[in-house]
């Protein structure tokens, strides 16, 4: 059923495209406007392809995420491998002194020592260092084994590395295909509508938010809500807030643009908690509160796929940063379908 109506939505935009960009026809220039069933159909397919580049950008950043922990990984590995290389080297040059020591001390049987010295407490004292001798030689032994286990452990770890490295890159390049796919689509379908259509096209965009935004607080989801900020979760917000205006890039971080769980994951760094880089590992790893108990800081997370994250700021409003082509701002924190409420200094 979805197929089908998906397919007759596109055949129609398709069909009004086509009928309107048709040439020779007197009817056709100046171009009539576009209905509002086809501008709302319009918008839902941008919509979606923003979506689909959100979700790819959530992938990004985790397998950016993930690269620059193994890629630190492999270097510490690296170190210790150098490290225990150079250990074995040293313990290979004692054990040989230890041998070469005891081969002139204690190459004789015993009974051969005790008549060539013929003191049998210098006897009994070279016994006993001999022991020694041959008690650390053993232990050289045993730590030079250690540490060649240990050698062949690192080795083998950061091989594993290599590959989730690699394996992460793959995903990296796979997910910034998709982004600019999406995008290129998005930017594509809005390019076939005239200045006065995307105007509208905006207007009906800024409406829809706001009649859902009315929904929700109409529902009392806040009343009585009165949660105070944290130390933390003010300066978080305060942040947020500052880089209102700032462009939207997926995968940026700041200072000068930013993604939605970009922007969330750095005010929470400003507010002295260090927090998952992206919306869906927030989503997941965060502690969780009722959306009634919301206070300003914690971050709302939208969407069934967990593709979105603002900031919650107090009465009923947000600090998002939306999609590509917009600026950081506020919106209404009812504006989006709310997925549920995280909060990072629980």
């Amino acid at each position: 059923m979805n197929r089908r109506r998906s397919a007759a939505t596109a055949i129609a935009l398709v069909c009004a495209l086509t009928v309107l960009a048709a040439p020779g026809q007197a009817y056709a220039d100046p171009k009539p406007p576009r209905s509002e069933q086809i501008l709302q159909a319009v918008r839902g397919e941008i919509d979606a392809l923003y979506r689909k580049a959100a979700a790819a950008t959530d992938a990004y950043n985790l397998a950016e995420e993930r690269a620059d922990k193994q890629s630190s990984e492999i270097v510490k590995l690296a170190r210790e491998i150098v490290e225990g290389q150079k250990r074995i080297d040293r313990l290979k040059k004692q054990v040989g002194a230890e041998a070469r020591a005891q081969y002139r001390t204690g190459g004789l049987p015993p009974e051969a020592q005790m008549m060539l010295s013929g003191d049998p407490q210098h006897f009994l004292d070279g016994a006993g260092r001999i022991r020694e001798g041959q008690q650390a030689a053993a232990g050289l032994l045993g730590e030079l084994s250690r540490t060649q286990a240990d050698l062949e452990a690192y080795t083998k770890d950061a091989t594993a590395q290599w590959q989730r490295l690699e394996s992460s890159r793959k995903k990296k390049e796979a997910a910034k295909k998709e982004i600019k796919k999406q995008i290129a689509a998005a930017e594509k379908l809005e390019s076939t509508l005239e200045k006065e259509e995307r105007a509208r096209l905006l207007t009906m965009e800024q409406e829809a938010q706001f009649r859902a935004q009315t929904a929700w607080l109409d529902s009392g989801v806040l009343r009585g809500a009165a949660g105070k900020a944290t130390k933390g979760g003010a300066a978080a917000v305060a942040y947020a807030t500052a880089q209102i205006g700032k462009p939207y890039v997926w995968g940026a971080e700041g200072p000068g643009s930013f993604d939605c769980s970009g922007l969330t994951s750095q005010a929470w760094l400003a507010g002295g908690r260090a927090i998952p880089r992206t919306s869906q590992e927030q989503w997941k790893r965060l502690p969780r509160v009722d959306v009634r108990d919301m206070r300003p800081g914690d971050l709302i997370v939208y969407f069934d796929d967990a593709s979105h994250i603002g900031m919650y700021v107090g009465d009923g409003a947000m600090v998002h940063a939306p999609r590509p082509g917009r600026n950081v701002t506020i919106a209404g924190a009812g504006s989006m379908p709310i997925l549920g409420v995280v909060r990072p200094d629980k």
